[in-house]
This record gives C-alpha cells, sequence and structure tokens, in this order.
C-alpha cells in the first residue's frame, strides 16, 4: 500500500491513501520547528484490522528519521502505539 506525501497547509502535513477519490487511510500531524505533533489517524472500515494504522505510523516513523525530526503523540493510535512497540523509542519527542 502505497501513502503519498500530502502538505495541508501551515504546518500541516499527512500520509495518505486514496482510491477512486476516496480516503482510505491518513496520519495526519502538524510541525513544530523539528517536533511532528501527530493528531489524527484514520482508517476506512474496509480496510480496519489490517494493520493500515500501524504502516501509516510506520512511514511517517520513517520520515521523522530521514528529516531528523521527533514524534509527539497525541492522536490515541499513537499514543498507544508509542507504549506498546519499542520501535518508535528513538522518534519520541
Amino acid at each position: 500500500m502505497d501513502f503519498e506525501f500530502v502538505e495541508l497547509g501551515g504546518d500541516a502535513f499527512a500520509f495518505q491513501h486514496k482510491a477512486d477519490g476516496k480516503m482510505l487511510a491518513e496520519i495526519t500531524w502538524t510541525r513544530l520547528a523539528d517536533v511532528m505533533v501527530m493528531d489524527h489517524t484514520y482508517v476506512s472500515e474496509s480496510l480496519r484490522g489490517q494493520g493500515v494504522a500501524k504502516k501509516l505510523l510506520d512511514r511517517a516513523a520513517d520520515f521523522a528519521r530521514e528529516k531528523g525530526y521527533k514524534m509527539e503523540a497525541v492522536c490515541s493510535y499513537v499514543v498507544t502505539a508509542f507504549e506498546r512497540y519499542k520501535e518508535y523509542d528513538d522518534v519520541k519527542a
């Protein structure tokens, strides 16, 4: 599954997956200096239970590593994932 990097305006960004013009999956953040404030994760019902939210977070974490950013968890999914998985420890703000 490919995720497109999208500038939402101002300091807001996202990785999105769309099909036929419909949003199927998205993770969004606001960048404050070198911190990505992770504020929203969405996965359509048709894709739930398939690990798509984690794939979105993995992509965002890879982006943070590429740019030298840290990530602050605000979105409930990201908060839970940061608690559950140690693989994000290097990018936690």
